[in-house]
């Protein structure tokens, strides 16, 4: 049977849970500065649980999102504690890989405000400078656009890691992008940059499975990690919003949640995991239904 890679769960969220601060359009970010071991914690237990994966906690560390705050010049520093803590995590746990993680400009779900490729590319192309030598692969999350896709893969060209390419779908409809554009309309970039891999992720499981077997006939390998949302509100797509804008599914403990990822393993995925709200009991839950149906994870 083909090995799985076993992702991790939500980072941000579970961050902010166990942090106890009051939630900031910073979310997970600002925790570093004051409490940064809780980051550390929460890779540990995920890999306690069976994840083979700590997706380190950069994906909201840009300059866009800091200078609001007066933190612009400590994108470096930040970057650099969460990759510590992420490596203090695997070396604790004795293996494992870290995914160094980029989100969107400007904001999550909202392509409409992203930076041209132009502007875009030479703002990733310094964070995987940053994280290059000390990740095993950089992990672009919740791509929301085609130009989104360009402007982030434009930025990894100069990776020597694996790059995999993670977009978000419609929480309707699981065959468009965010951004109204069909999955199709990837194939041109996929063709001229080559990801490793590419995956849906954080967009509820339901449209996750209905983009699925769309990302498979890209022919590359592929995977997928939903969010436990009801859906992105209308809240959240303002400017600056936290994550207390977005409701969490009462319906989707990790029984319910496994049932998903294990569809997606059926139809030939090789990278499963969870976003927003799929903490550590939906992982090992996951963990679990992998090895009893005989599949090895790695």
């Amino acid at each position: 049977m083909t090995d799985i890679t076993l992702l991790d769960g939500s980072i941000g969220q579970e961050i902010v849970k166990r942090s106890g601060d009051r939630a900031t359009h910073l979310w997970s970010t600002a925790v570093m500065i004051d409490k940064p071991d809780v980051v550390g914690d929460v890779h540990a237990d995920y890999y306690r649980v069976g994840a083979t994966i700590a997706t380190a906690n950069t994906y909201a560390v840009h300059r866009d999102r800091l200078v609001k705050v007066g933190l612009e010049d400590k994108v470096s520093e930040l970057v650099d504690t969460a990759l510590v803590q992420a490596e203090r995590a695997r070396a604790a746990h004795g293996a494992g890989r870290i995914a160094g993680a980029l989100g969107p400009l400007g904001a999550s779900y909202r392509p409409d405000i992203s930076p041209s490729v132009e502007v875009a590319a030479p703002v990733f192309a310094e964070l995987v400078e940053m994280m290059d030598r000390r990740v095993d692969l950089i992990l672009i999350e919740t791509v929301s656009s085609v130009m989104q896709a360009r402007a982030t893969l434009t930025g990894c060209a100069d990776a020597t890691v694996p790059v995999w390419l993670s977009v978000s779908v419609d929480d309707d409809d699981g065959t468009i992008l965010r951004s109204g554009e069909a999955l199709s309309e990837l194939a041109p970039v996929l063709a001229e940059f080559k990801p490793d891999a590419l995956l849906i992720n954080c967009s509820r499981p339901e449209a996750v499975s209905a983009g699925v077997p769309l990302i498979a006939a890209f022919g590359l390998p592929f995977g997928a990690y939903a969010n436990g949302f009801t859906r992105i509100s209308e809240g959240f797509l303002q400017d600056s919003p936290t994550v207390d804008a977005l409701e969490q599914r009462v319906d989707l403990g990790p029984e319910a949640y496994a049932d998903f990822a294990m569809a997606w393993v059926e139809q030939g995925a090789t990278i499963v995991g969870g976003c927003c709200e799929v903490g550590p009991d939906h992982i090992a839950e996951m963990a679990r239904r992998l090895r009893a149906a005989g599949r090895t994870i790695v």
